[in-house]
């Protein structure tokens, strides 16, 4: 099959690879029909990282083949995958931290066992735990829903996760920091669940106009100290009851300092039970 190889920075092809195949009896084996691009991925290509080989990690197929011990996902299905594999039963996976899988990991890297998991940007993906890891989308194949539903295998799930973790619902405040994919998701979470007022910074006008369409009832176009002052204002002097930061961090593994902190909470995302609740 043909795969997206990453061989240095700036450099990556679509090369000749070996098939994937079953490996352990909870695998399954996804062809991919659609796949994203993510912003961490642009980390390795322009070289802020070391990693190198197979890449991806956001992709929807169709399951060709399933091992013996895999009881909730049939061959002929069409899937969804989170942007980590998990097993779904370990008690971090059980808490709604798939992140934090005793046994999951990420793709395009070897699993504890040391055979490799292929990355997203190819042809086939064997998936570790494919129980734990893969989301039914019912839908078929051709469906024209299919690059919406790619939102689903990262940026909707997290920015879900963002906003329940943050407290959304209804009379509730919440303060989005961030305008990019994750941040409007959030906003599009947070409004979907009810939540009474939702304040996100943004200073871009574009994608201010975004969030306001996804349910932002306030648009504060600053940072720092007038953020802070705004956001005081715009509560009664209270400030909001959550918070949820979506802004990227200046470099992989390290969460933006500064005075803009004083607004936002780091809010860790969780892959598969954000996706499965928006699934539902």
């Amino acid at each position: 099959m043909r795969a997206a190889v990453l061989h240095a920075p700036g450099l990556i092809s679509a090369d000749e690879v070996p098939d994937p195949s079953i490996a352990a009896p909870t695998d399954a084996i996804v062809r991919v029909t659609a796949s994203c691009i993510c912003g961490s991925d642009l980390w390795h290509y322009r070289g802020k990282t070391e990693r190198r080989g197979r890449i991806g990690h956001e992709f929807i197929g169709v399951v060709e083949e399933v091992g013996a011990d895999v009881a909730g996902i049939r061959p002929g299905a069409m899937v969804i995958a989170p942007f980590v594999y998990s097993c779904g039963v370990c008690p971090p996976c059980r808490s709604g931290w798939t992140t934090s899988c005793l046994f999951g990991g990420d793709w395009g890297r070897p699993d504890r066992q040391g055979r490799l998991v292929d990355g997203g940007q190819g042809q086939f993906v064997r998936v570790p735990y494919a129980d734990g890891t893969l989301v039914p989308a019912r839908v078929a194949e051709d469906d024209d829903t299919i690059p919406a539903l790619l939102a689903l295998t990262d940026v909707l799930g997290t920015g879900h996760h963002a906003a329940v973790s943050a407290g959304a619902g209804e009379g509730r405040t919440l303060v989005i920091v961030g305008d990019g994919a994750v941040g409007l998701c959030a906003v599009l979470a947070a409004a979907r669940l009810g939540t009474d007022r939702i304040d996100v910074l943004s200073t871009r006008p574009d994608r201010a106009k975004i969030a306001e369409t996804f349910g932002a009832t306030d648009i504060v176009a600053a940072r720092g100290d007038e953020a802070v002052a705004t956001v005081r204002e715009l509560t009664g002097d209270i400030g909001p009851t959550g918070h949820a930061n979506a802004s990227a961090p200046p470099r992989p593994g390290r969460l933006p300092s500064g005075r803009s902190g004083r607004v936002a909470r780091s809010v860790t995302s969780v892959s598969r039970t954000g996706c499965r609740a928006v699934c539902r």
